[in-house]
């Protein structure tokens, strides 16, 4: 918080008579819309843009992915999109490198942009859960496993 914001802030509580608002955070909101054309982008540009509290529109038609950016909330975003007519859905796909397990069948997808799959819960379960411990410690592929089998 800068030295500005804190004198506002100051000034409006001390000697303001009207009550402090809240600040909304500022958010991204990715959202999948399948777009054919120019005429589309704009179109979806035009009508996301005129949200109040939006900042920036950014859209990649090759991806399929529409990026806002701004106090928006996620939900009046989605649904300005899906008032001009196109399907639309929040961006499923993280990047490939955030997921434990890539390839497997919940989160891999053919039609994920290059370098993301789709963002599921993984079957397989990590290596510090109680249960896993116990599998592995008699468990043929673990070197430290136990000898006396």
């Amino acid at each position: 918080m800068g030295l500005v914001d804190f004198l506002s802030d100051y000034v409006s509580y001390h000697f303001g008579s009207r009550k402090k608002k809240r600040r909304r955070p500022n958010q991204t909101v990715e959202i999948m819309v399948k777009m054919d054309c120019d005429g589309c982008e704009r179109r979806i540009k035009n009508a996301v843009s005129s949200i109040k509290g939006v900042k920036s529109v950014e859209v990649n038609r090759k991806q399929s992915k529409v990026t806002v950016i701004g106090y928006a909330e996620p939900s009046k975003v989605l649904k300005r999109v899906q008032s001009t007519g196109k399907k639309a859905e929040f961006w499923p796909y993280v990047p490939y490198n955030l997921v434990a397990y890539p390839y497997v069948a919940q989160a891999y997808d053919k039609k994920a942009p290059a370098g993301y799959v789709k963002n599921a819960t993984q079957a397989l379960s990590f290596a510090e859960a109680p249960d896993e411990r116990l599998i592995m410690m008699f468990s043929d592929e673990n070197p430290h496993a136990c000898s006396i089998m």
